[in-house]
């Protein structure tokens, strides 16, 4: 028997510990996304999480998240049978066209070698299709670069898919900045849709090693000051993952009991994220939680949306009250100073 994922039901209560002035719950702020005819919400649900990565049943969970605004789900071909979790539930729900999906192809092997070009990605875009039981996706990502593919290939592509109305809109998980600015400049000069949003790590935590191959990019940390400009200046919609360093600001240890922290997180998070320079910026996060009369997870979440970069974050928790957390506190950027303070 499939088993539905577990959360708690009591919605009303979760709503109210999180309710603004008017009490009513912060509202959710939306985006919009070139190529995607519908608002984006800037908290997008991510599915990676243990029940849909085994394609168990959701419902309840995508409820929740649906009915707090959160219309954009980001989903991959490389997430297991996650795609077929949230197909099944907007199929029942019959909410597709109030839905955002973005799912992904070209993830790494075993090995983490990466394969990327014409004939897999029209191959895995119709297996997600199928599984998604959709005949369109919102936002379609290369969810790595394959630098042995030009990036004419890419976007010829994509824009064959987008032409047969197979995707809205297309973009980049892991890509830098330099690929981005050459495949557009290829879209520009041939009369080409080009990448409409890019999905690289970022967040409080400096990915200081990539957690998983294939060559993970991120826009954290001082070295990459410059790339956060580019973004900054082009306004292109930025999804960061990990936002919250994948656990790492989640709240379940304190700064630098290393032991605790090895409890709680994954492989790839210790191996991201678990150095003497996120300990510090944890720390600094707990102060400014004290301060504030707030937690170290909503801390993080006002870190990354104190920036000028058109940001949305992707957020995988099957907790509903984590969601409104994240929701609250992305209305609410911190000072400069403050941001200052937790990079120190």
């Amino acid at each position: 028997m499939e088993r539905s994922v577990p959360f708690d039901n009591n919605l009303s209560k979760v709503c109210n510990s999180f309710s603004d002035a008017s009490g009513s719950p912060s509202a959710l702020a939306y985006g919009r996304i070139e190529g995607v005819q519908k608002p984006v919400s800037r908290i997008f649900f991510g599915t990676a999480i243990p029940p849909m990565l085994a394609g168990d049943p959701a419902h309840e969970l995508l409820d929740a998240a649906f009915s707090m605004g959160i219309n954009a789900f980001d989903c991959a071909r490389g997430y297991g049978r996650a795609e077929n979790s949230l197909g099944q539930w907007i199929k029942d729900r019959n909410n597709r066209e109030r839905i955002v999906i973005l799912s992904k192809c070209g993830n790494v092997d075993s090995e983490g070698n990466v394969l990327v070009n014409h004939d897999r990605i029209l191959k895995e875009l119709d297996e997600s299709l199928e599984a998604l039981q959709t005949d369109y996706i919102d936002i379609y990502l290369l969810h790595r670069d394959d630098p042995h593919t030009p990036v004419s290939e890419f976007i010829d592509t994509l824009n064959e898919a987008k032409n047969a109305g197979k995707i809205s809109a297309f973009g980049v998980s892991n890509w830098t900045r330099e690929r981005i600015e050459e495949a557009n400049g290829y879209a520009a000069a041939n009369g080409l849709e080009g990448f409409s949003l890019s999905s690289p790590n970022y967040g409080l935590a400096r990915q200081m090693a990539d957690p998983w191959g294939g060559d993970c990019i991120t826009i954290s940390g001082p070295e990459n000051a410059m790339a956060r400009e580019w973004y900054a200046r082009t306004e292109m919609p930025v999804l960061a993952y990990s936002s919250l360093g994948r656990g790492f600001f989640s709240g379940k240890f304190r700064a630098f009991d290393y032991d605790k922290a090895k409890e709680s997180l994954d492989g790839p998070s210790q191996k991201g994220y678990l150095y003497e320079e996120n300990m510090q910026r944890l720390r600094n996060a707990e102060i400014l939680a004290e301060r504030y009369h707030s937690r170290v997870p909503e801390i993080a979440m006002r870190y990354i949306f104190s920036t000028g970069m058109n940001l949305y974050a992707a957020v995988s928790t099957i907790n509903p009250a984590r969601l409104l957390e994240n929701i609250a506190a992305s209305n609410m950027p911190l000072s400069a100073e403050d941001v200052a303070f937790l990079e120190s």
